[in-house]
């Protein structure tokens, strides 16, 4: 699927004292009425067994200019989200500031998926901006739109 563009996103929460998270660029909206969007996770991922214990979810969507973000986002689980600005809500779900869009959410379903499992999210706020450009995954590497 390197040949399909995505977006990045950020899927991140307050657990036990800590923030866990990862990006992913398997977010699809699936439903406007009830509102859910979809994320699949790796079964061997160790982020996700984390993950999956938080009520609460923050979902950020990445915008041009983020590049060295995710960067960041790329080291050791104990250091991802060091140096990077977060809020982090009343309810543990965590954004990114400066994301060209937000979104949180409660785990509605899970799917079996073969190595992954598809994880369903009812959508409770979203917020996105006008003004930038989104960063795109495609061919295992990141773009950005043209102007």
């Amino acid at each position: 699927m390197a040949g399909f563009p995505t977006g990045i996103a950020v899927v991140a929460a307050h657990v036990e004292g800590r923030v866990v998270g990862m990006p992913a660029n398997s977010l699809v909206s699936v439903s406007l009425d009830p509102p859910l969007v979809s994320i699949s996770f790796a079964r061997t991922s160790t982020t996700w067994p984390a993950l999956r214990r938080a009520p609460h979810w923050g979902i950020s969507i990445l915008e041009e200019g983020q590049e060295p973000v995710l960067q960041r986002l790329r080291r050791s689980a104990d250091e991802r989200f060091d140096d990077i600005d977060l809020d982090i809500g009343d309810d543990g779900q965590v954004l990114l500031q400066g994301s060209l869009a937000t979104l949180t959410g409660t785990r509605y379903a899970e799917v079996d998926a073969g190595d992954h499992v598809l994880t369903l999210l009812d959508v409770r706020q979203l917020d996105r901006g006008t003004a930038s450009r989104p960063l795109v995954f495609f061919d295992s590497t990141i773009h950005q739109l043209a102007h």
